[in-house]
């Protein structure tokens, strides 16, 4: 039997059950252990997948060190990602590190020094790059669909509240930071994915301007859109619930982004690409390459149009590390390059502040 990668499942929310899916199901891998703040946590993450011999524990330190872990999967809340990171990479694990990886500049460069000094593989979940439909389009693109992008749109619309279980987390601006960060960033990777033609590339931010807006911030009145109810006295937002983006990149294409927890409509991402050959919008395709179209080509393929995490393809994701692991290369969205898209939010609230154009990278 072929060796197999001991995997560290950190952290018992909402995400950690796809993580811990997705590993069970590769041949090349095993969970081995769980940890969590809460070792009850741990243990009912172990019972619902089924897994008898598993270390579990309540501490990361004791959890690194149990025997047979080669790679880390970190699934705790925003503002702790980067002290797991710091000590994962010290102890030598590969890693996977759930979006958003940290919550300031600060941050992102400790654990990109972190990494590089220990020299472990990480990937980064943006996890909608191996969405079938984002993969599909970013074939046509390499097959020159709509030739060359020089504009793209991408749009998180998502109406957070009580609900979701890390909303408690993600609400305040000391732990969840801003819409972009805690969630936009997917819209923003999405930018970056389809500013750049080739296929397994992201195109380099330049620049950025932004603005903030809309209406949520410290109210307290929520809309949950599973059930159609306006819920009062609920836990306000403590940042701007919309934000917008105008980002230059180093290619010449130019690009919006939007995030928007103030919208009163169930969970969409749309996406727009417009090529000097033709232009895509979601899944339905106008290009060069059909003579004498008389009307969109659409493209019978799954779109990102969930937020349940057993939608997202962690599947594909985690069969793709594990392929770079056993190649010994990065992955095509590793931290340094999922340094890029955090960079692109930390410069939207900069630019909040001088009211100007914010250079990237940042210093």
């Amino acid at each position: 039997m072929e060796n197999k990668y001991g995997v560290l499942i950190h952290g018992a929310g909402w995400v950690s059950t796809q993580h811990l899916a997705a590993f069970q199901r590769h041949p090349r891998s095993r969970v081995v252990a769980i940890s969590s703040r809460r070792l009850a946590s741990a243990r009912k993450r172990a019972e619902e997948a089924g897994l008898e011999r598993v270390g579990l524990y309540d501490d990361l330190d004791k959890a690194l060190r149990h025997e047979g872990v080669d790679i880390v999967s970190i699934c705790t809340p925003q503002h702790v990602h980067c002290e797991n990171v710091l000590a994962a990479a010290a102890a030598g694990k590969h890693l996977v590190i759930e979006k958003p990886i940290g919550n300031s500049l600060e941050e992102l460069r400790a654990m990109q020094a972190a990494v590089r000094r220990a020299g472990v593989k990480t990937i980064v979940s943006f996890v909608l790059r191996w969405n079938p439909l984002f993969r599909t389009l970013k074939r046509m693109m390499r097959d020159n669909a709509i030739g060359d992008p020089y504009y793209v749109e991408a749009d998180y619309l998502h109406n957070i509240g009580s609900w979701w279980g890390g909303f408690e987390d993600g609400r305040k601006k000391s732990t969840g930071v801003s819409a972009f960060l805690l969630g936009g960033c997917h819209a923003i990777d999405a930018l970056r994915w389809f500013a750049c033609r080739e296929e397994f590339k992201a195109a380099e931010p330049v620049e950025v301007f932004a603005a903030a807006g809309g209406y949520r911030k410290g109210s307290g009145r929520q809309y949950d859109y599973h059930t159609g109810a306006w819920l009062d006295g609920q836990p306000p937002l403590e940042y701007d619930g919309l934000e917008v983006a105008l980002v230059k990149f180093a290619g010449g294409a130019l690009g919006k982004v939007s995030v928007n927890f103030d919208c009163v409509m169930p969970y969409k991402f749309p996406v727009r690409i417009f090529g000097n050959l033709g232009t895509i919008r979601d899944n339905k395709v106008w290009s060069h390459k059909f003579p004498e179209q008389k009307g969109w080509i659409k493209i019978p393929s799954i779109l990102p149009d969930s937020a349940e995490v057993a939608h997202h393809p962690f599947q594909a994701q985690m069969d793709s590390f594990i392929e770079c692991l056993d190649r010994g290369v990065e992955s095509q969205c590793n931290l340094e390059d999922a340094v890029k898209t955090h960079e692109v939010a930390l410069a939207a609230l900069r630019c909040y502040e001088t009211r100007q154009p914010v250079k990237l990278p940042l210093v």
